[in-house]
Protein backbone atom coordinates (compact mmCIF):
# COMPACT_ATOMS: atom_id res chain seq x y z
CA UNK A 1 0.00 0.00 0.00
CA UNK A 2 2.81 2.50 -0.87
CA UNK A 3 0.60 4.71 -3.16
CA UNK A 4 -1.94 5.01 0.55
CA UNK A 5 -1.41 8.22 2.18
CA UNK A 6 -0.01 7.50 5.43
CA UNK A 7 -1.62 7.17 8.59
CA UNK A 8 1.90 6.82 10.40
CA UNK A 9 5.34 7.40 8.79
CA UNK A 10 8.23 6.86 10.33
CA UNK A 11 11.60 8.42 9.06
CA UNK A 12 14.95 7.56 10.04
CA UNK A 13 14.69 6.62 13.47
CA UNK A 14 17.12 6.11 15.85
CA UNK A 15 16.94 5.41 19.51
CA UNK A 16 19.92 3.84 21.86
CA UNK A 17 20.32 2.86 25.51
CA UNK A 18 23.81 4.06 26.70
CA UNK A 19 25.94 1.89 24.46
CA UNK A 20 23.52 -0.45 23.47
CA UNK A 21 22.21 1.11 20.05
CA UNK A 22 18.57 -0.37 19.58
CA UNK A 23 16.35 1.43 16.83
CA UNK A 24 19.28 2.63 14.35
CA UNK A 25 17.57 4.77 11.25
CA UNK A 26 14.12 2.67 11.28
CA UNK A 27 11.77 3.54 8.28
CA UNK A 28 8.26 2.43 8.57
CA UNK A 29 4.82 3.41 6.80
CA UNK A 30 1.01 2.19 7.54
CA UNK A 31 -1.22 3.60 5.03
CA UNK A 32 -4.63 4.66 5.87
CA UNK A 33 -6.94 1.60 7.37
CA UNK A 34 -3.67 -0.64 6.87
CA UNK A 35 -2.89 -3.38 9.29
CA UNK A 36 1.09 -3.75 9.57
CA UNK A 37 2.68 -6.30 11.84
CA UNK A 38 6.68 -5.79 13.08
CA UNK A 39 8.20 -8.95 13.70
CA UNK A 40 11.42 -10.07 14.50
CA UNK A 41 13.08 -11.58 17.56
CA UNK A 42 13.11 -10.49 21.13
CA UNK A 43 15.06 -7.61 22.34
CA UNK A 44 15.20 -5.83 18.68
CA UNK A 45 13.26 -3.14 19.36
CA UNK A 46 9.84 -3.46 18.69
CA UNK A 47 8.22 -2.13 21.81
CA UNK A 48 10.84 0.85 21.40
CA UNK A 49 9.50 1.35 17.98
CA UNK A 50 5.94 1.62 19.83
CA UNK A 51 6.59 4.00 22.82
CA UNK A 52 8.57 6.21 20.76
CA UNK A 53 5.27 7.03 18.20
CA UNK A 54 3.13 7.24 21.98
CA UNK A 55 5.84 9.68 23.04
CA UNK A 56 6.93 7.71 26.03
CA UNK A 57 10.11 7.80 24.75
CA UNK A 58 11.99 10.54 22.72
CA UNK A 59 13.89 9.10 20.09
CA UNK A 60 17.53 10.47 19.62
CA UNK A 61 17.29 11.12 15.56
CA UNK A 62 14.07 10.74 13.17
CA UNK A 63 11.01 11.90 12.71
CA UNK A 64 7.37 10.67 13.53
CA UNK A 65 4.49 11.97 11.26
CA UNK A 66 1.13 11.10 12.30
CA UNK A 67 -1.44 12.66 9.88
CA UNK A 68 1.32 14.44 8.35
CA UNK A 69 1.52 16.42 11.44
CA UNK A 70 5.30 15.60 12.76
CA UNK A 71 5.18 14.67 16.85
CA UNK A 72 8.63 14.13 17.89
CA UNK A 73 9.54 17.19 19.86
CA UNK A 74 5.12 17.68 19.72
CA UNK A 75 3.90 20.19 22.75
CA UNK A 76 2.15 18.03 25.95
CA UNK A 77 -1.23 20.19 24.71
CA UNK A 78 -0.47 18.78 21.16
CA UNK A 79 0.13 15.24 21.74
CA UNK A 80 -2.83 14.49 24.04
CA UNK A 81 -4.76 15.68 21.10
CA UNK A 82 -3.30 13.29 18.68
CA UNK A 83 -3.24 10.14 21.11
CA UNK A 84 -6.83 10.65 21.38
CA UNK A 85 -6.69 9.20 18.35
CA UNK A 86 -5.16 6.09 19.84
CA UNK A 87 -6.23 2.64 21.11
CA UNK A 88 -3.68 -0.28 22.49
CA UNK A 89 -4.10 -3.62 23.87
CA UNK A 90 -0.99 -4.00 26.06
CA UNK A 91 0.86 -7.50 26.33
CA UNK A 92 -0.51 -9.66 29.24
CA UNK A 93 -3.88 -7.11 29.00
CA UNK A 94 -2.26 -4.76 31.78
CA UNK A 95 -5.96 -4.46 33.45
CA UNK A 96 -6.33 -2.40 36.72
CA UNK A 97 -6.77 -4.85 39.56
CA UNK A 98 -8.74 -2.72 41.56
CA UNK A 99 -11.48 -1.36 38.95
CA UNK A 100 -13.84 -3.71 38.17
CA UNK A 101 -13.94 -5.33 34.50
CA UNK A 102 -16.66 -2.58 33.04
CA UNK A 103 -14.37 0.24 34.60
CA UNK A 104 -11.06 -0.60 32.81
CA UNK A 105 -13.33 -0.83 29.63
CA UNK A 106 -14.64 2.51 30.14
CA UNK A 107 -11.08 3.87 31.41
CA UNK A 108 -10.66 5.96 28.81
CA UNK A 109 -13.71 7.49 28.16
CA UNK A 110 -13.93 8.79 31.32
CA UNK A 111 -10.31 9.62 32.55
CA UNK A 112 -9.38 11.27 28.63
CA UNK A 113 -12.79 11.94 27.66
CA UNK A 114 -14.57 13.02 30.46
CA UNK A 115 -17.79 11.18 29.64
CA UNK A 116 -20.47 10.63 32.50
CA UNK A 117 -20.47 7.12 34.25
CA UNK A 118 -24.00 5.74 33.09
CA UNK A 119 -23.06 6.67 29.20
CA UNK A 120 -19.57 4.87 29.93
CA UNK A 121 -20.77 1.64 30.97
CA UNK A 122 -23.64 1.64 28.53
CA UNK A 123 -20.59 1.81 25.76
CA UNK A 124 -17.99 -0.32 27.49
CA UNK A 125 -20.93 -3.30 28.06
CA UNK A 126 -21.74 -3.11 24.76
CA UNK A 127 -17.45 -3.17 23.13
CA UNK A 128 -17.92 -6.56 25.99
CA UNK A 129 -20.43 -7.97 23.61
CA UNK A 130 -18.75 -7.23 20.41
CA UNK A 131 -15.74 -9.45 21.91
CA UNK A 132 -18.18 -11.89 23.04
CA UNK A 133 -18.59 -11.43 26.49
CA UNK A 134 -21.98 -10.97 28.29
CA UNK A 135 -22.40 -7.98 30.89
CA UNK A 136 -22.37 -10.18 33.55
CA UNK A 137 -18.57 -9.90 32.68
CA UNK A 138 -18.60 -6.67 33.36
CA UNK A 139 -19.17 -6.62 36.98
CA UNK A 140 -16.19 -9.08 37.22
CA UNK A 141 -12.85 -8.47 38.24
CA UNK A 142 -9.67 -8.72 36.58
CA UNK A 143 -8.36 -11.75 39.12
CA UNK A 144 -11.47 -13.69 38.16
CA UNK A 145 -10.69 -13.20 34.83
CA UNK A 146 -8.87 -16.65 32.41
CA UNK A 147 -6.40 -15.62 29.98
CA UNK A 148 -8.40 -15.53 27.25
CA UNK A 149 -10.81 -13.28 28.84
CA UNK A 150 -8.15 -10.51 30.06
CA UNK A 151 -7.26 -10.06 26.38
CA UNK A 152 -10.92 -9.66 25.06
CA UNK A 153 -11.55 -7.31 27.79
CA UNK A 154 -8.24 -5.55 27.03
CA UNK A 155 -9.17 -5.31 23.07
CA UNK A 156 -12.65 -4.14 24.55
CA UNK A 157 -10.57 -1.33 25.88
CA UNK A 158 -8.67 -0.60 23.47
CA UNK A 159 -11.78 -0.31 20.88
CA UNK A 160 -14.00 1.26 23.56
CA UNK A 161 -12.67 4.85 21.77
CA UNK A 162 -13.75 3.89 18.63
CA UNK A 163 -9.86 5.11 18.09
CA UNK A 164 -8.47 5.61 14.36
CA UNK A 165 -5.61 4.20 14.88
CA UNK A 166 -4.86 1.01 17.27
CA UNK A 167 -1.53 -0.87 18.54
CA UNK A 168 -1.18 -4.17 19.56
CA UNK A 169 1.41 -5.40 21.58
CA UNK A 170 1.78 -9.31 20.99
CA UNK A 171 -1.83 -10.04 21.30
CA UNK A 172 -1.74 -13.79 21.39
CA UNK A 173 1.13 -13.86 23.99
CA UNK A 174 0.33 -16.43 27.02
CA UNK A 175 -2.72 -18.13 24.92
CA UNK A 176 -2.84 -21.74 23.76
CA UNK A 177 -2.74 -22.05 19.96
CA UNK A 178 -6.61 -22.11 20.02
CA UNK A 179 -7.51 -19.19 21.97
CA UNK A 180 -4.88 -17.46 20.53
CA UNK A 181 -6.09 -17.92 17.01
CA UNK A 182 -9.90 -16.57 18.56
CA UNK A 183 -7.97 -13.48 19.86
CA UNK A 184 -6.46 -12.84 15.95
CA UNK A 185 -10.18 -13.50 14.77
CA UNK A 186 -11.34 -10.87 17.49
CA UNK A 187 -8.78 -8.58 16.22
CA UNK A 188 -9.61 -9.07 12.29
CA UNK A 189 -13.39 -8.24 13.25
CA UNK A 190 -13.01 -5.52 15.26
CA UNK A 191 -10.61 -3.53 13.55
CA UNK A 192 -12.91 -4.31 10.26
CA UNK A 193 -16.06 -2.79 12.34
CA UNK A 194 -13.83 0.09 13.49
CA UNK A 195 -12.54 0.97 10.17
CA UNK A 196 -9.16 1.83 12.26
CA UNK A 197 -5.37 1.92 10.95
CA UNK A 198 -3.14 -0.63 12.88
CA UNK A 199 0.06 -1.05 13.92
CA UNK A 200 0.92 -4.66 16.19
CA UNK A 201 4.32 -6.35 17.27
CA UNK A 202 4.64 -10.19 17.24
CA UNK A 203 7.11 -13.39 17.38
CA UNK A 204 3.86 -15.07 16.85
CA UNK A 205 3.72 -15.82 12.70
CA UNK A 206 0.51 -17.60 12.77
CA UNK A 207 -0.67 -14.36 14.52
CA UNK A 208 0.99 -12.05 12.16
CA UNK A 209 -0.05 -13.78 9.23
CA UNK A 210 -4.09 -13.78 10.39
CA UNK A 211 -3.93 -10.18 11.02
CA UNK A 212 -1.74 -8.55 8.70
CA UNK A 213 -1.97 -6.94 5.55
CA UNK A 214 1.41 -6.87 5.57
CA UNK A 215 4.35 -7.66 7.31
CA UNK A 216 8.01 -5.72 8.33
CA UNK A 217 10.81 -7.25 9.60
CA UNK A 218 13.08 -5.32 12.11
CA UNK A 219 16.45 -6.53 12.71
CA UNK A 220 19.69 -4.77 13.30
CA UNK A 221 17.47 -1.76 14.16
CA UNK A 222 15.94 -1.38 10.23
CA UNK A 223 13.35 -2.52 9.04
CA UNK A 224 15.51 -5.04 6.50
CA UNK A 225 12.31 -7.17 4.75
CA UNK A 226 8.82 -5.68 4.10
CA UNK A 227 5.52 -7.57 2.00
CA UNK A 228 2.62 -8.55 1.95
CA UNK A 229 1.32 -11.94 3.69
CA UNK A 230 1.47 -14.12 0.68
CA UNK A 231 5.11 -13.16 -0.07
CA UNK A 232 7.05 -13.51 3.15
CA UNK A 233 7.09 -17.69 2.40
CA UNK A 234 9.03 -16.28 -0.92
CA UNK A 235 10.69 -12.95 0.59
CA UNK A 236 14.78 -14.82 -0.09
CA UNK A 237 15.69 -13.11 3.00
CA UNK A 238 18.31 -15.24 4.87
CA UNK A 239 16.46 -13.13 8.20
CA UNK A 240 13.24 -13.88 7.31
CA UNK A 241 13.58 -17.41 6.49
CA UNK A 242 15.40 -18.26 9.71
CA UNK A 243 12.74 -16.48 11.35
CA UNK A 244 9.21 -17.02 10.15
CA UNK A 245 10.67 -21.04 10.32
CA UNK A 246 11.84 -20.74 13.81
CA UNK A 247 15.48 -22.37 12.40
CA UNK A 248 18.19 -22.15 15.26
CA UNK A 249 20.77 -21.82 12.13
CA UNK A 250 20.66 -19.10 10.49
CA UNK A 251 22.41 -15.17 9.99
CA UNK A 252 20.75 -14.36 13.20
CA UNK A 253 22.60 -15.48 16.42
CA UNK A 254 21.02 -16.04 19.72
CA UNK A 255 23.00 -15.60 22.78
CA UNK A 256 22.56 -18.44 25.12
CA UNK A 257 24.61 -18.81 27.99
CA UNK A 258 26.12 -22.14 28.73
Amino acid sequence: MTDTPAKIQIRNLHMSFGSKVVLNGLDLKVGVGESVVVIGGSGVGKSVMLKCVLGLLEPEQGSICIDGEEVVGMSPKDRDRVMRKFGMLFQGAALFDSLPVWQNVAFGLVQAMGMELQKAKEIALNKLAQVGLGPEVGELWPAELSGGMKKRVALARAIATDPEVIFFDEPTTGLDPIMGDIINDLVVKCVRELGATTLSITHDMASARKIADRIAMLHGGRIIWAGSVADIDHSNDAYVDQFIHGKAEGPIKMEVRA
